[in-house]
């Protein structure tokens, strides 16, 4: 096979591979907030558990990436491509880590608090599973007209994310299990706000990658 043709068979490989990881992190998203909302403390150990193979693959992503670089010596367009592969498989992974951090706090709350799970941190979440199918979308396209919806995306998980904040604050806490549920609480909205913010790290890559602009979608 000529070197450009397969130059760009490995690159699709990767590209593959970036949708894998990335799929593996909306389940752990998806199963951690499960787990909050109905007190699942085996589930939220089976996402803290999976985490390690999303680490796993983002380093063999890392690796496959670097040997292609090394081989090929990309220039131009093709070189730039190779560093958003970077970019993005870190993002994901960092996006795992915001997932299992959610599950650790169901852990850390166990089966016997008795206060509701605040309804918006199911609707943050599902606002950010839309938006990593939308970064997804925009990633195998290279489509900007995607990636740009983001932001606006973004801005309602950060408003909602506002809202929890200012309502744990004013709640009272007059025992340390209500302490917990607080911190909890607030730790997850803020975990799911930064899973979002990842996407969003998404979205500015590929605007990178078409545009050649840095481009802030966090502002």
């Amino acid at each position: 096979m000529p070197s450009r043709e397969q130059f760009h068979s490995e690159m699709e490989e990767l590209n593959q591979d970036i949708i894998r990881i990335a799929n593996k992190t909306k389940k752990a998203l998806s199963n951690s907030i499960d787990a909050l909302f109905n007190q699942d403390i085996e589930l939220a150990k089976q996402v803290v558990s999976d985490d390690k193979l999303i680490d796993k693959e983002e380093a063999s992503i890392n690796d496959k990436t670097i040997l292609l670089i090394a081989k090929q010596q990309p220039v131009a367009t093709d070189l730039r491509r190779l560093i958003i592969t970077l970019r993005v498989a870190t993002d994901i992974e960092r996006m795992g880590d915001n997932a299992k951090n959610i599950a650790k706090s169901t852990i850390r709350l166990g089966k016997d608090y008795q206060e509701e799970i605040p309804k918006e941190l199911r609707t943050m979440s599902n606002t950010a599973l839309v938006m990593l199918e939308t970064a997804l979308s925009a990633f195998q396209q290279e489509d900007i007209s995607f990636a740009q919806k983001l932001a606006e995306m973004d801005d309602k998980v950060d408003k909602l994310y506002k809202q929890v904040v200012t309502n744990m604050l004013g709640k009272t806490a007059i025992n340390s299990e209500e302490v917990q549920y607080l911190m909890q609480i607030a730790f997850s909205a803020r975990y799911i706000e930064r899973f979002a913010d990842h996407i969003t790290n998404i979205g500015e890559s590929i605007l990178f990658l078409v545009k050649g602009e840095i481009v802030d979608l966090n502002d």
